[in-house]
């Protein structure tokens, strides 16, 4: 019988201790081994009770989570889960911390917390398990995460894969999606591209409070214009969208132009935004007008949708297994024989470049 991983749970209040413990004690693969209200006793009990994952609250008396996850990140690099209030300041504050290292992170609501927080039940146990086997590094400045989920489906719910447009334009468009470690992953690659590269449209799992924050931290380090997608938008060349995270992004071909497409539809493998949605869009709005890249994260999310753009003549791309998080979505495509090209998160940039150099020199 495989070894149950072991949780740390830290959080201030007594009641999340108690929900977060009984939510997980009903997996038998998870052992709580401890719970800790301050970081101060959560570094002792981490020494002696050697667990594989933590959950940490950001906000706590003593020292705040941040604080503490800079410095266990930088001296013991282990798999954390934030539990992140879900306002605007929760966060900026939690993509502060994937960007430290945390793994993944879920939600805790701010009202009625003890019948709300096992809502996130599933969830939460999905991520710790995925946490337990996500690659960490050591905090030097820069790292790594995340998100969502529900009942599921397939891209057909949303976009019928029968259909297929006659390509007007040769304009190029990337299309990245990513989850588990996509938000640092989607980082990594965007400050790597120059201000003329073509329309980058973008799905990460991400809930709807969140995207915004994630859209303006990526504005802010890329020399491109990156926002989160409108509908009706039109995707011009450095630019990036990226998709709200409580709808599916599409993109539709108009004459000779892309534009965004917002739907509101069922969750597609259980997450909205999904990353096959989004995919099967560009197949059949760009085709080989396209690139394809799946990064980082936890699922399969992706993987069908890559290969229907390998189908169409894209060039696609996978996330190498050593620097992914997860290796769940990008694994899975490779599995399909769905990337042409399996690439470090470091090259994944020059070989976009690479394959828009016409777009870029000549435009359209």
């Amino acid at each position: 019988m495989p070894n149950k991983i072991k949780v740390l749970i830290i959080d201030d209040s007594a009641l999340v201790r108690k929900l977060l413990t009984e939510i997980l004690a009903e997996d038998s693969s998870i052992d709580v081994v401890g719970t800790a209200q301050d970081p101060f006793i959560a570094r002792e009990k981490i020494k002696r009770l050697n667990p594989d994952v933590l959950t940490l609250d950001v906000e706590m008396p003593k020292m705040d989570g941040i604080t503490f996850l800079r410095n266990l990140m930088r001296l013991r690099p282990m798999p954390v889960v934030m539990v992140s209030s879900l306002t605007q300041s929760g966060a900026d504050v939690t993509l502060q911390a994937l960007e430290i290292g945390a793994v993944d992170f879920v939600s805790k609501p701010v009202a009625d917390i003890a019948h709300q927080l096992k809502t996130y039940g599933d969830e939460l146990i999905e991520k710790i398990k995925a946490a337990a086997g996500a690659r960490v590094k050591s905090y030097q400045g820069k790292t790594v995460t995340t998100l969502h989920v529900d009942k599921k489906h397939t891209a057909d719910v949303i976009l019928n894969k029968s259909t297929r447009h006659h390509f007007t334009t040769t304009e190029a468009i990337v299309a990245i999606g990513a989850s588990t470690g996509g938000t640092e992953a989607i980082k990594e690659v965007l400050i790597r591209l120059p201000a003329d590269t073509p329309g980058i449209v973008i799905t990460q799992h991400i809930p709807g409070n969140f995207s915004t924050a994630f859209a303006n931290r990526m504005n802010g380090v890329s020399a491109l214009n990156v926002c989160e997608a409108r509908d009706g938008q039109q995707i011009l060349p450095g630019h990036a969208y990226i998709a709200p995270g409580d709808k599916h992004l599409l993109v539709k071909a108009n004459g000779a132009r892309y534009h965004c497409k917002l739907c509101d539809g069922p969750p597609v493998n259980r997450h909205k935004p999904s990353v096959d949605v989004l995919f099967r869009s560009v197949a059949q709005s760009a085709g080989s007008n396209s690139v394809g890249i799946l990064l980082t994260g936890m699922g399969d999310d992706g993987a069908r949708g890559l290969k229907e753009l390998q189908e169409t003549g894209t060039t696609t791309i996978a996330q190498d297994e050593k620097t992914s998080v997860v290796w769940g979505m990008p694994g899975a495509a490779v599995k399909l024989e769905a990337a042409d090209y399996i690439l470090p998160l470091q090259q994944v940039a020059s070989k976009i470049v690479a394959l828009t150099e016409h777009e870029r020199r000549f435009g359209t």
